[in-house]
């Protein structure tokens, strides 16, 4: 293996997949919850962006339900 590789030379191409892996939508969050995951993002070191992704798929993996207060 080599200490040093040279990508000065390299052809740089676009992942082709990065369109199925992610999709940009808008969505609206109250003030409190955007801070809370931003400051847990800052503690734990990743974009927050990421974090709320994380816990929503979690809750999408774990088939989580709200529970309403009738």
């Amino acid at each position: 293996m080599r200490t040093h590789y040279d990508f000065s030379k390299m052809k740089g191409e676009k992942n082709p997949y990065i369109k199925l892996l992610k999709q940009p939508i808008t969505i609206r969050l109250d003030k409190e919850t955007v801070s809370y995951f931003k400051a847990l993002a800052t503690e734990l070191g990743v974009p927050y962006q990421n974090l709320i992704n994380l816990y929503l798929r979690d809750c999408a993996v774990s088939r989580r339900r709200l529970k309403w207060a009738s």
